[in-house]
């Protein structure tokens, strides 16, 4: 697949999340898109965010998520400098 191949569908993908307008709907578009370990993986992964934010230890995040510590170590890149977290996790 050709790099304008997989950002047509990508932006497909994105729009079509972006249409999607209750939890209800989210999660029955999710439970097509993603297997149930992928939709635990970002649970898991949106739950350590939020424990680092507020201050927990990577010990602590890691004993209340099970999240593995390379996965850990990118979820605190991605909070320090990425922008989705920062818009959308709210203090």
């Amino acid at each position: 697949m050709d790099e304008i191949q997989r950002e047509n569908m990508l932006s497909e993908l994105y729009a079509l999340i972006a249409d999607v307008n209750s939890q209800e709907d989210c999660r029955i578009l999710f439970e097509d898109l993603c297997t149930n370990k992928e939709l635990e993986q970002m649970a898991q992964r949106l739950k350590a965010a939020k424990l680092l934010k507020s201050g927990l230890t990577y010990a602590k995040v890691i004993e209340a998520t099970e999240i593995s510590s390379a996965t850990l170590s990118r979820v605190s890149r991605c909070l320090q400098y990425g922008k989705g977290y920062k818009k959308f996790l709210k203090d």
